[in-house]
């Protein structure tokens, strides 16, 4: 009985852990490529379900919302990177003040606390509708989306400019030597991340059938978790295949992670309990290195 139960867990991890890869894949850009400690994302994870489901109930084209809502979290995660570039706020500072904010803006989009999406068509109805296995068409579209961006992600950190990125986060003083903006540099890194993040948002909102405001809270900390149950699964190098395996980590972390959390709750964990053991999960990760003498943990900020 117990074996059936988790195998029936198997395509909702699948389908939950794909559809959140790329809130870990945008963490991966901030915290291992920049090592900018970004909380922003609590609260540009809930601005795209926010301004999607704001707009699909307006009638608008479900694809443009998604589009508006990944220019949107785009302009967050700029806004994060100037306050901290700009204004010299401290990096952690920076994404708390933001995050504070989007929360303040997602209730003035939304105009309520939560929004339901299930008497609206959205981008994903056409395969929600397909006569078939639900979860067969959500699977693959969430794998072709998150493997897309994953591989268009890989290209960009192999170009010039993601070049310029890895060594801001490497080793910035370097790098300003060579005549690069390292602000620059860190405000499209944080624009970009946050991008991901909510275009994750907007997807995760339409598969779930409603946006909440409270929706990205503890996100940071389901994305660190991802991120360091996929490296240490998949092992993380240095060198040319070292940011491919990375955010290849991101993804394979960001499944594993919600299949852990389905079998914990088939075992009995309380819902409510879902955020303290991921965080004891990066507790435990990020200490147990310490304790046995290591000079830090698995996610060292320290750009790739």
């Amino acid at each position: 009985m117990l074996f059936s139960g988790l195998l029936r867990t198997v395509p909702v991890s699948l389908e939950q852990g794909l559809a959140y890869a790329l809130v870990a894949l945008g963490i991966v850009i901030t915290f291992r490529v920049l090592a900018f400690p970004d909380l922003t994302v609590d609260g540009s994870f809930p601005l795209g379900a926010a301004v999607t489901a704001r707009l699909i109930t307006l009638d608008v084209d479900p694809l443009v919302s998604i589009l508006v809502a990944v220019l949107m979290g785009f302009l967050a995660g700029c806004c994060t990177g100037l306050l901290n570039t700009r204004l010299r706020i401290n990096s952690l500072l920076s994404g708390i003040l933001m995050m504070t904010i989007l929360y303040s803006v997602n209730l003035r989009i939304m105009g309520r606390s939560n929004i339901q999406l299930l008497t609206v068509d959205t981008f994903l109805t056409p395969l929600e509708t397909l006569d078939m296995n639900r979860f067969i068409p959500m699977i693959v579209f969430f794998v072709l989306v998150s493997f897309a961006f994953k591989f268009l992600t890989d290209l960009f950190l192999h170009t010039e400019m993601g070049l310029a990125m890895r060594a801001t986060g490497d080793n910035e003083q370097m790098i300003r030597t060579l005549g690069v903006n390292t602000d620059n540099m860190t405000v499209l890194g944080l624009g970009i991340s946050n991008a991901f993040v909510a275009l994750s948002g907007s997807l995760v909102a339409q598969d779930q059938g409603f946006a909440d405001v409270g929706m990205g809270i503890g996100m940071i900390v389901i994305g660190l978790a991802s991120i360091i149950i996929g490296e240490s699964m998949v092992g993380v190098r240095t060198g040319k295949k070292g940011v491919m395996r990375l955010t290849m980590a991101a993804l394979v972390g960001s499944v594993v992670y919600k299949f852990i959390i389905a079998v914990g709750l088939r075992m009995g964990l309380a819902p409510t309990d879902l955020k303290m053991a991921t965080g004891v999960m990066v507790i435990l990760a990020l200490g147990i290195p310490a304790l046995k003498g290591g000079k830090e943990g698995k996610l060292h900020l320290r750009g790739v």
